[in-house]
């Protein structure tokens, strides 16, 4: 029957995920999707083409492709049909933890011409994840002088579940002697305490059974329950206070170990208050591994490597405990302050790697990503490429920047740059990281040959063998490559009403001119500006 309602809340999540991705809506280059967690690997997201506005093959033509600046890959894109799927399955839980607005964000990115869009997927949480205590019983020594209204705090339940689908209340069974009171913490966790309205008589009964149970709001709902076993004694009357109900402190990333974040502290009424101790309550592995708690003194120190791109927060709850098992819970709220220990980190995402010499000023040759792990002004970037170059780099959107050409470029006087992209971020001291983009000029033919001379004389002798060799001519192009590959021909004249090429010729690809005729030592020739490169 569990299984059936699981498949039923499942599909019915699938067709609200085809109904919302049916409306979403572009702003500026932004498209928003919402999707449950724990989608099958395949699952349509939605048709970006579509939404877009893009015709079915500008995503084959464009080479469209999915980029995100985080190691994890969750989304991929389908280029023949235009739809977003699932390529790893996602859990909300182990995505965003206890932040009830979950998202990830990626870019799809198109060539040609280059075109970025942002997507963004909110991921909704499913009640996919139970109440749970720490532990299957709770053991209770209370001493029959318990005054009225005492109260004995029990260890809460968890849910890694969010909003409706988290944990919304308790219930107590039996209420003869005891009933609960739930609070909610400076965080927003409930506290579950049982309230003593009917007084314990050792001589009458010296053990209670109660059973503990936890709901969480989803549909249909989930439950955990707790057996709380009761000995009843016959001393230590009073409990442990707490002297404040949340304790909030702050430590920076990267602390020393041994370093004291704050110092909890606790009193007893009763002459043995001397013998409180201290303990974290129901901490996960990453709390233990970090902060210590001095059992004697209250101290909480640092104990492991707090990292602020890890954890910005932790929140976590230590009891106090008399040697009667007496005890009073305290909540425990830590923020982490960041520092600068991240560099900035370029992705080049789309390049070209030779652009032509008459390009425009405004054509883009690359597009990147700049990101920095860091926060406030530790991540804040400035982006920037070598001074006195005909290139410059402008913002597009956040972290994103396009390098353009800035002026005209001239193959002939540079033909290839190296440009260094360097991104420094607003710590002090700052952070920089640099990137190197190889660009090579490729030719047109912008130039004209050039003789090396500008008028030619030759002599030859009278009655020469036809063929000779009178002169060679040598002309040369800026250009490159089939734009500076030349032919040499003469210009048409005559010469004593003859043809001039009756008299000589020139090798088309040497430049070399020879006699056609013997020459008569009689008739002169001067031949001057004869000769026009092709």
């Amino acid at each position: 029957m569990e299984s059936g309602r699981k498949g039923w809340v499942y599909g019915w999540l699938l067709y609200t995920v085809c109904v919302l991705s049916l409306f979403a809506v572009e702003v500026t280059g932004q498209i928003r999707y919402s999707i449950p967690e724990e989608m099958s690997v395949g699952s349509i997201v939605g048709n970006i083409a579509s939404d877009l506005g893009l015709e079915p093959k500008r995503l084959i033509t464009g080479k469209a492709r999915v980029f995100t600046a985080e190691s994890s890959e969750y989304i991929g894109l389908d280029k023949e049909n235009g739809h977003l799927i699932i390529k790893s399955k996602i859990d909300r839980e182990e995505l965003c933890g206890e932040i009830s607005a979950c998202s990830i964000s990626f870019d799809v990115i198109l060539d040609n011409p280059m075109e970025l869009y942002r997507v963004t997927v909110d991921i909704q949480d499913i009640n996919d994840n139970s109440p749970a205590f720490p532990k299957s019983k709770i053991e209770k020594n209370i001493s029959e002088l318990a005054v009225h209204s005492a109260r004995f705090p029990l260890e809460s339940a968890i849910d890694p579940d969010v909003g409706v689908n988290s944990l919304q209340k308790y219930s107590l069974y039996p209420t003869d002697h005891f009933k609960l009171n739930v609070q909610s913490g400076a965080s927003g966790n409930k506290h579950v305490e049982m309230i003593l309205h009917s007084p314990l008589d050792r001589e009458k009964e010296k053990h209670h059974q109660l059973i503990l149970t936890a709901f969480d709001g989803g549909k249909p709902q989930r439950s955990a329950t707790v057996q709380i076993n009761i000995v009843v004694l016959d001393i230590n009357d009073n409990a442990p206070v707490f002297s404040q109900s949340s304790y909030k402190a702050s430590v920076v990333e990267n602390a020393a170990k041994g370093s004291v974040v704050t110092t909890v502290s606790a009193t007893d009424a009763d002459e043995s208050s001397h013998n409180i101790q201290y303990y974290f309550e129901h901490v996960t592995s990453t709390i233990k591994a970090l902060f210590s708690i001095d059992a004697d003194s209250g101290e909480v120190k640092v104990i492991g490597d707090i990292d602020y791109e890890k954890h910005k927060q932790f929140t976590f709850k230590v009891k106090a405990k008399d040697h009667g098992d007496f005890s009073d819970s305290s909540e425990i709220i830590i923020d982490v302050l960041d520092v600068n220990d991240n560099i900035p980190k370029i992705t080049l995402m789309s390049v070209s790697t030779a652009i032509s010499e008459d390009a425009a000023p405004g054509t883009i040759i690359a597009m990147l990503n700049v990101q920095d792990l860091d926060s406030g002004d530790n991540s804040k970037i400035l982006c920037s490429i070598d001074r006195n170059s005909p290139f410059k780099i402008v913002s597009s959107l956040t972290n994103y920047y396009n390098l353009v050409t800035d002026s005209e470029l001239d193959r002939e006087q540079i033909a290839e740059y190296n440009i260094t992209i360097t991104a420094v971020d607003g710590g002090s001291p700052p952070l920089s990281s640099k990137d190197i983009l190889k660009l090579k000029i490729s030719d047109i033919n912008d130039y004209a040959p050039q003789f090396q001379q500008e008028s030619y004389n030759a002599f030859i002798s009278e009655n020469n063998p036809p063929s000779t060799t009178i002169i060679s001519v040598k002309a040369e192009d800026m250009d490159w490559g089939p734009n500076a590959k030349m032919s040499y021909f003469l210009i048409d004249g005559d010469l004593n009403g003859s043809p001039l090429t009756s008299y000589i010729s020139i090798n088309s690809e040497t430049g070399v001119i020879y006699s056609e005729k013997s020459f008569d030592y009689g008739i002169f020739i001067f031949i001057t500006n004869v000769f026009e490169h092709l």
